[in-house]
This record gives C-alpha cells, sequence and structure tokens, in this order.
C-alpha cells in the first residue's frame, strides 16, 4: 500500500489557512451584500469555485464531502485521483451561503477538536490540505502550459504577438455571456493584443476567443499575476493555441504495386478528419470522397501531404506488406489540417471540428464511424477534460458516430538509467532490454500522458502496438536501431499512456504501429533515447506524396496515428461482415445502434498479451498481498484491455461463436440475455471460454455535477460455474473497467462443463442509478459475446441451429 502522507500540525494549518477562514467568516458577518463582493480577490461569493490542494491522494476530501449538507462536487467521479498526479487538486462549488457556514463550521470545530460523527474524514483533509483559495490565476494557467509559453516568449521582443487560446467561463444567458467577452477584448486590446477568432458551442459550454498577445503581457501570464489577462474573473483557461500532431514517413520509393480491374464501390460508412490527403495518387483515387469546407487543399503542397496520405491509404489498404483487400466502399475525407499538417493558424480546433462533424452529419448520414489520428501535442492529459474530448463526446451520442481517436506519441528523448553508454544497451540481452525499458517509462508515467481529445469518454482511443508486416528479410534492415523488445508483444515506447479521466481504462486497445526501435543519442551518466523514424525494417508501408516529380510513390510510417487508422479499418470491416451476413437488416439499423456495436465488437477480442503483462507486473509490481488490483492499474496505463488483431475480430472458425446484440435501457432498469450453451462443449476437461463486452455513449451535458451521467455493467452471471470457467487472471480489474463506457470480462476454465439441453447463460447488464440529476433518455447500447472451446469444430454450427439468427431494426 502507499503509505499516507505526513499530516501537518493542527498548529501549523491554523496559522497557515486560519486568516482564510477569517475572511470567510467575515463575508458570513456582512449577510446578504457580500455576494456583490466579487471585486475582492480574497471574496467568496456563491457559484465560486474553492480550490483544495491536498497532499497525497484527494480520496478522502471525496469522502469527506459527501457527509457536508450543501456541499457539491465538481466532475466527482475525477476526485479519486490519480497516484501519479503530482499536484492533486479538488474543486468545491459552494452554492450558498448555508453551505459556506458549514464548511466554516467544519474548520472551527476541527480547530478545537470538535469534529462530530460523520465528519471525521474532514480531519484527514484539513490536516493534509496545501492550500485553499478561490479560483484564480493560479488555475486559470497550468504549471506546464506556463512552462511552455515561458520558453514561447524566450528571446521575443516585448512587442512580439504570440498566439494563445483564451477559454472564457461558459454563461447560459447570451446577455452576461456578451458582456464577459467584451470585458476580456477590451482587456486584451488595451495591452496592443487583437482578437484572432473566437467560438461559443452551447453544446458543450464552450466559449473561447484566440487572441494574439504581446510577449510582456504573455510573461504576465507565466508569472500568474492578479494584474494581467490571468486575472481576468471571465477566463477560465488560457494555453497555447492548439498545435497538431505529426508524422513523418521514411524510405519513400516509386509504387510498384500493379493496377487491377475494381468493382464499383458503395457509399462512405466511415469519415477520416485529417491533413489533406494526395487524391490523385493511384492507390487512392477511386476510393476518397474528398469534401474540403474549410479550403484547405488548394494551401497544402502536394508534396507535404504526408498524414492525410497515410492515413487514408491505411483505412483503405491497411499495411500494404500484409494481404488486406480495398474496402468496398469510398471513405469520406474531410481535411482540417493544412499545409505540412498543421491547422489553421486563424482558427480555433474546437470550432473547426465541431462544424466539420456537423457538416458531415449533414452531408453524409450514412456514416457512423469517424478516425481521428489527431491530437494537440500542447494539451496532454492531466485530469481535466478538454474542450475536445466533451465535443466528441456530446456529438457522439447526438448523431450516433463512433469517434476513433489516437493515444498520441511521445517522441522526446528520455533516459534510460540501467546503461551507461549506448554500447551497453545494444549488447544487453532481450529481457534486461525490456526490463530497463518499462523502468524508464514508468519513471516518466506522469510525463508522458494522452494527447487530447484522447480522453474521450465515449469514443475508443487506440495506442500502437510494436507490430508490423515486415519480412524477416527486411527487419536487418533496422540494425542501426535497437530493439528494446525483441521477445515481447507489448506497447510501443513512444505510445503514450493513460488512465483516462476517472481513472478509466485509456487507451482502450492497441494496434500495430510498427516494431518501434530505438536511437540513442547521448551518453552522459547513462543513455537518452528516442524512437527511431519508420523504414522498411519497421513499418507500415502506406501510400506517399510524390517527390521530386515522381509520383503514386509508397513509404513507411508509424505510431498511434497508424494505429487508430488500422483500427478504423477494423471496425469497417466489422461492419462489412454484418452487411454481407444480414444485409439491409443490419443497415436498417439507426447509426446510433451500428455505432455502439461496433464499438462493443471492436474492443471485444482485445487480450493483455500474457508476456508482456507479466513484464510489467514483474517489473513495476507493486509486491505483496493484496496488490492485484495496482499491478493490473499499472499494466493497463501501458496496454489498456490489450491488443487486437484485425484479422481475428473479422474471421470465422468453426470452434467459437460469437453472438451480438442491441437495445436500450431506461435508468434503474435491467435486461438479461440468454446465451444458448452448445452440448458439444459438454464433458470435455480443455479449455474453453466465455466473454462478454457492453458499451455505450453516456449523454453528457455541460455543467452536470457528474460529467459521465449513465453507468451500464454486466452483473456476474449466476450460473458462470456450471462452465467450468472463472475470471481470467490477466485483465483489467472489475473495479477499473466500471469507469468509462465499456464493461469487459473474460471467463476461462478447463474444468468439464456441465452442459443439459437447450441450456443458456443469463448475462444481465444492469443501468445503475444514473449519476448527478437523473436522465430521463434511454440509453443505447451493444453486446458482444463469445463462447469458444479449440478444436471442438461442431461447436459454431450447432449453436447456429439454435438460435437461428436475425436482425431487426429496433431489436
Amino acid at each position: 500500500m502507499t503509505p499516507r502522507p505526513d499530516a501537518f500540525t493542527r498548529d501549523r494549518q491554523t496559522v497557515a489557512f486560519g486568516p482564510k477562514f477569517s475572511r470567510l467568516a467575515d463575508i458570513l458577518a456582512r449577510g446578504a451584500d457580500a455576494l456583490e463582493l466579487r471585486a475582492d480577490a480574497a471574496g467568496l461569493a456563491p457559484e465560486r469555485l474553492l480550490v483544495f490542494e491536498v497532499r497525497g491522494s484527494i480520496a478522502a476530501f471525496a469522502n469527506a464531502v459527501q457527509n457536508v449538507s450543501g456541499l457539491e462536487l465538481v466532475d466527482e467521479e475525477e476526485l479519486e485521483g490519480d497516484e501519479e498526479d503530482k499536484q492533486p487538486f479538488a474543486y468545491l462549488l459552494v452554492p450558498d451561503m448555508v453551505a459556506l457556514r458549514n464548511l466554516l463550521g467544519l474548520w472551527q470545530r476541527w480547530q478545537t477538536g470538535r469534529l462530530i460523527r460523520g465528519e471525521t474524514p474532514w480531519a484527514n483533509v484539513f490536516e493534509l490540505l496545501k492550500d485553499l483559495r478561490p479560483w484564480g490565476p493560479l488555475d486559470r494557467v497550468h504549471a506546464s502550459d506556463a512552462t511552455f509559453l515561458d520558453s514561447l516568449i524566450d528571446g521575443l521582443d516585448d512587442d512580439e504577438l504570440v498566439r494563445l487560446e483564451v477559454e472564457l467561463v461558459y454563461r447560459a444567458q447570451d446577455r452576461i455571456a456578451e458582456e464577459q467577452e467584451a470585458n476580456v477584448r477590451a482587456a486584451i486590446t488595451a495591452r496592443a493584443g487583437r482578437i484572432v477568432s473566437r467560438a461559443r458551442i452551447a453544446d458543450i459550454g464552450y466559449h473561447a476567443l484566440l487572441a494574439d498577445i504581446p510577449a510582456w503581457a504573455v510573461r504576465e501570464i507565466v508569472e500568474r499575476r492578479a494584474e494581467g489577462v490571468a486575472g481576468l474573473e471571465p477566463i477560465q483557461h488560457i494555453r497555447p493555441q492548439s498545435a497538431s500532431t505529426s508524422i513523418e514517413l521514411g524510405d519513400v520509393a516509386e509504387d510498384a504495386a500493379a493496377a487491377h480491374p475494381q468493382p464499383e464501390l458503395g457509399e462512405p460508412i466511415l469519415a477520416l478528419l485529417d491533413g489533406v490527403p494526395v487524391a490523385g495518387h493511384r492507390l487512392l483515387s477511386r476510393h476518397i470522397d474528398l469534401d474540403d469546407p474549410f479550403d484547405l487543399e488548394p494551401s497544402a503542397l502536394v508534396a507535404n501531404r504526408f498524414h492525410g496520405t497515410a492515413m487514408a491509404s491505411l483505412i483503405v489498404h491497411g499495411d500494404r506488406n500484409g494481404t488486406g483487400q480495398p474496402l468496398p466502399r469510398r471513405i469520406h475525407v474531410m481535411p482540417v489540417m493544412g499545409n505540412h499538417d498543421e491547422f489553421p493558424r486563424d482558427r480555433l480546433v474546437v470550432d473547426l471540428i465541431y462544424l466539420a462533424i456537423v457538416r458531415l452529419r449533414e452531408q453524409r448520414p450514412g456514416v457512423v464511424i469517424v478516425n481521428l489520428s489527431l491530437g494537440n501535442r500542447n494539451r496532454p492529459f492531466h485530469g481535466q477534460l478538454s474542450p475536445w474530448a466533451r465535443l466528441l463526446d456530446r456529438l457522439s451520442n447526438r448523431f450516433g458516430l463512433l469517434f476513433i481517436v489516437s493515444a498520441g506519441n511521445a517522441i522526446a528523448d528520455f533516459g534510460v538509467p540501467a546503461y551507461a553508454n549506448g554500447l551497453a544497451y545494444e549488447s544487453a540481452d532481450g529481457a534486461h532490454r525490456a526490463t530497463s525499458m518499462i523502468n524508464a517509462l514508468h519513471g516518466l508515467i506522469g510525463e508522458r500522458r494522452m494527447f487530447s481529445p484522447a480522453e474521450t469518454i465515449n469514443g475508443i482511443t487506440v495506442g500502437a502496438s510494436n507490430s508490423d508486416a515486415v519480412k524477416p528479410a527486411d527487419r536487418a534492415l533496422a540494425r542501426a536501431l535497437i530493439d528494446p523488445f525483441p521477445d515481447h508483444d507489448t506497447a510501443n515506447p513512444s505510445s503514450s499512456l493513460g488512465p483516462g479521466f476517472a481513472r478509466s481504462v485509456k487507451p482502450d486497445i492497441l494496434m500495430p504501429g510498427s516494431k518501434e526501435h530505438m536511437q540513442v543519442v547521448r551518453n552522459h551518466t547513462h543513455i537518452d533515447v528516442r524512437p527511431g523514424r519508420a523504414s522498411r525494417g519497421a513499418g507500415l508501408k502506406v501510400a506517399a506524396p510524390p517527390i521530386a516529380g515522381r509520383e503514386n510513390q509508397d513509404g513507411y510510417t508509424n505510431g498511434t496515428s497508424a494505429a487508430a487508422a488500422l483500427a478504423s479499418r477494423t471496425c469497417h470491416e466489422i461492419h462489412d461482415a454484418l452487411e454481407a451476413e444480414y444485409g439491409t437488416d443490419f443497415l436498417a439499423m439507426s447509426p446510433l445502434q451500428r455505432a455502439v456495436l461496433l464499438k462493443a465488437l471492436l474492443v471485444h477480442p482485445a487480450r493483455w498479451p500474457r508476456d508482456a503483462a507479466k513484464l510489467i507486473k514483474d517489473t513495476v509490481g507493486p509486491w505483496g498481498r493484496g496488490q492485484a488490483p495496482r499491478q493490473k492499474d499499472n499494466i493497463r496505463r501501458f496496454i489498456g484491455y490489450g491488443m487486437v488483431d484485425g484479422e481475428d475480430a473479422v474471421a470465422c472458425a468453426a470452434d467459437r461463436a460469437t453472438f451480438f446484440a442491441v437495445g436500450s435501457l431506461h435508468r434503474d432498469r435491467s435486461v438479461t440475455i440468454a446465451v444458448p450453451v452448445p452440448l458439444a462443449i459438454g464433458g470435455k476437461s480443455q479449455p474453453h471460454s466465455l466473454s462478454a463486452t457492453l458499451a455505450w455513449f453516456t449523454p453528457v451535458s455541460p455543467g452536470r455535477k457528474s460529467y459521465r451521467s449513465c453507468r451500464l455493467k454486466i452483473l456476474k452471471p449466476a450460473s458462470i460455474t456450471d462452465l467450468g470457467v472463472s475470471p481470467h487472471g490477466w485483465q483489467p480489474d472489475e473495479n477499473q473497467i466500471n469507469r468509462g463506457t465499456i464493461f469487459s470480462r473474460y471467463w476461462e476454465g478447463s474444468n468439464s462443463p456441465v452442459v443439459t439441453a437447450d441450456m443458456t447463460v443469463p448475462l444481465t447488464i444492469q443501468r445503475d442509478p444514473d449519476q448527478g440529476a437523473a436522465i430521463d433518455d434511454a440509453v443505447t447500447f451493444g453486446l458482444a459475446v463469445t463462447l469458444a472451446m479449440p478444436g471442438e469444430v461442431t461447436l459454431y454450427d450447432e449453436v447456429f441451429a439454435r438460435v437461428r439468427p436475425t436482425v431487426r431494426a429496433g431489436a
């Protein structure tokens, strides 16, 4: 167990925070007039946030608040905190004077040792309190953003302009919102700055300005001065302008593929929001349905169209070192990045994506999958949801769209303390290299978080596994670099780490991102390394932009962008398989039903590679009795629910049967689905398994007490022991999977199942009580269930004959 941090003494806390609580007492003494004291920096008015910064975990704070009448948690699911978060904060909304009096009373009773039964958790809060303040400049500018902005203005003249995103506190009333925006505009222009763009999106409670601000005023922001822009009350956050993630293509050469006649392609069910592709490339020209509403194509030099071209190629053809066939439908491509694969400089990226998705739904109503192999490299996830992630969560449920998002690549140099020089690293055996890499990454886990919008609750986040289809003869071409995991199937070192919002499982799955090798960049007391670029020896083969006038080029790429593209392709292939089997019955399902079903079916085959899971467990632990949940927590940070084999996800096999269902649940309701058990597996003492994956989109709304309003789960089947199976040991802990919008369990065993005629396993899906305000709407879910007994070749046929599968709209 993690030791509890040392408590501060009561005398120290009284000196540090006594004056602050005294100010609260002064406010109470002034009566109702105190509610207007917004100009007083130390004043507290209703609907102002109090910020608690504590030493250690803030779980005790969450427990304490539940016992206090009138106090309300903001984003309460988040409050369990993350042990790797070095700055645990909790934000308390004090809605009225009664709540304020309660808080003051608790402090006074704690000071005099008179806390009553039910209030004692507050002793932990007050003892571990490092700071208490109203929301202010320290909270409007995150420490990592301040560091980045400080480096950005280093060497600039005072009057040089820096482009920033200024997010305002969202106010539902237009008049108040306009007044607040006008005040911020005036403050920026008074400092010789200017407003470039603005956006206000009621769907997600987003109101922001894109502004050019002089370097001297940015310095005030970095220092979080109350008299600067960071001190303006209408502002919620100030951040650097969003910057796109990027890729490089290695070993670009002429495409040697022969042209073959191809059948007519169907209408798109998948959209790619990305950079401008080389739409005329021989591998892409027939497959791309291009819509360019932001007029980005004319400014994007053809030779610079790396990202969009590579992602389109991976979705349409897969890794071209493999044997995949082109998709039978065109893909809808909407550029959101221009020249050099950068976001437009004069637009807020959240506004750009919002307009793109709204247009997509209007223009292509048949689309159910959206690939976003994109991220904001200036916005790593540190507990608070980004507006971009909130946007995806809102629109996925509203429009019935499954967003597949890349986790992001951490490509900065980092140290591997186990080796003094590159020769020692290269000479080490595979097991030692793997252990040293996991240790190095675990030590930096707080610095290698996913990039916005990868924390999306409703979308699927994809990390990169160290796999590709490079032929053994070509693997030698990567010999100048060092393979960190020669003997393990695991996540690439550059693949960003979880967990997600409220410590949910993120990344959700891993897909091939190429077998990443490392380059030693310097020696000091130890080596520093960085990921090597993709190549013929370690990469995914894709279409590439022309070089020196030579068109129809090939190149190699890697990373989580590529992995997300392959996940989108696999999702499309699952859709194709269902369409081929059930035709118009499947297509008659609503987009929302198909989207949540595809979400369940894509994650369903994910498994932890046992060698990788054991490597992480044995390397970073923790060890000892009762540590299994924390061991699994460390494993899922790296590999989520596990790796997905794209071919296996859509393949049919005689010795397994996969069932699917869609449905909807109103609040506090449940439904039971009977899974047929074939007689063929009865009486056989050989390995067999049952797995089930439930997926849904939770409704979200700005200003809710709880962000993830609706929670579903699969109850443990009462008759599971009759099947001779038990929970698989190498999967996330059940408490860890109950935090997102995917619930997946896997049972296995070798004992002989007791099977009777017409036997079923009842799987009950339950909607738990809604978090915060109750949601009257039904929640649509998708369910995937697989029964398997390797080698029992009559299993599928027997189940098929029993269920006589049918699909109908509204099933």
